[in-house]
């Protein structure tokens, strides 16, 4: 019997990192999955992938939480948090601590816990300090599961994702939908990760479990956004929107939120503790790669092109 025989992972909000995620996973053999949507359009479809999905939202717990989960041994969380915290640990934590064959919970969170830092640097060993509700809320979220880590044993680890893009969700195709914008604002710049690192770096954490302990998910090089646009439309042979500055451009609030932030995050951790070389050390390479995917014929999934949750 292989090592990874029999194994199940359940993911709170299956979208986009959980559906890579997934195929990884079954690539190994012996894994099945199952997860949670907030649509029964999208519950469908995922059943039609051999995925069993249940309805789950804010106000919808699992209707028989126990039986769903009952031979879970690996979970996935990426359920969007409110004022409250995360509605998976608030609904669900209790039947968590009930399920037998655990070995190992990853919870999504975001760079955003450690707020503003004015284009600093900041690692794991930096105070999360969050600027916006958004970060707030994940903290929040994170403090609620590794309380379970503390109190109880439950092997709960935290990763901190930034910008995440990958194939039918990058730049590329922002610039082709006609929604892409070159906004300068000096100084400022994101930091990002490609989803097939995303799903290395679990792997690693899967193979390895460390509970308790948080990474910080994201390539070697923050970039300007502007600077990501540019290269897009170098390789797709379009000229460039035009460079507008931050301060005078109309913008929607959440989008402007985005910019409230500015940090570069060190990934160090991931690499002496898990052990994982980046596929794609930066931006250029991720964009090269899903050109390249594309260009070779690979349709992105239809689960994965109308997923809202990562």
């Amino acid at each position: 019997m292989s090592e990874t025989a029999n194994k199940h992972l359940f993911c709170f909000g299956y979208g986009y990192c959980g559906d890579f995620l997934t195929r990884a996973l079954r690539s190994r053999g012996g894994w099945c999955a199952s997860g949670t949507t907030r649509d029964a359009e999208k519950r469908k479809a995922l059943r039609e992938n051999e995925t069993k999905a249940f309805l789950f939202d804010t106000n919808i717990p699992l209707a028989d939480p126990l039986y769903m989960m009952r031979d879970a041994t690996h979970i996935l969380i990426s359920t969007p948090p409110t004022d409250e915290g995360d509605p998976s640990f608030l609904m669900h934590a209790n039947d968590i601590l009930q399920l037998k064959n655990i070995e190992w919970i990853g919870y999504l969170s975001t760079t955003g816990a450690y707020g503003d830092r004015d284009g600093g640097w900041v690692d794991e060993a930096s105070e999360a300090r969050p600027s916006t509700k958004r970060g707030s809320r994940r903290l929040k979220a994170e403090e609620q599961w590794l309380s379970l880590c503390k109190n109880e044993g439950v092997p709960v680890h935290i990763f901190r994702l930034a910008g995440i893009y990958g194939p039918g969700r990058s730049a590329l195709d922002s610039v082709r939908s006609g929604v892409a914008r070159r906004i300068d604002k000096p100084g400022h710049a994101f930091s990002r990760i490609h989803v097939d690192d995303i799903v290395q770096i679990l792997l690693a954490s899967i193979d390895n479990p460390k509970p308790g302990e948080i990474y910080n998910v994201c390539d070697d090089m923050p970039a300007p956004s502007h600077e990501v646009i540019d290269y897009a439309c170098q390789l797709l042979g379009l000229e460039s929107p035009p460079l507008q500055s931050f301060d005078k451009v109309d913008m929607a609030p959440i989008t402007r939120s985005f910019y409230a932030d500015n940090k570069r995050i060190k990934n160090d951790k991931i690499k002496s503790e898990l052990g994982v070389t980046l596929k794609y050390k930066n931006y250029k390479e991720g964009l090269e790669s899903c050109l390249q995917l594309e260009q070779n014929g690979n349709d992105i999934p239809e689960v994965l092109q109308t997923s809202q949750s990562s």
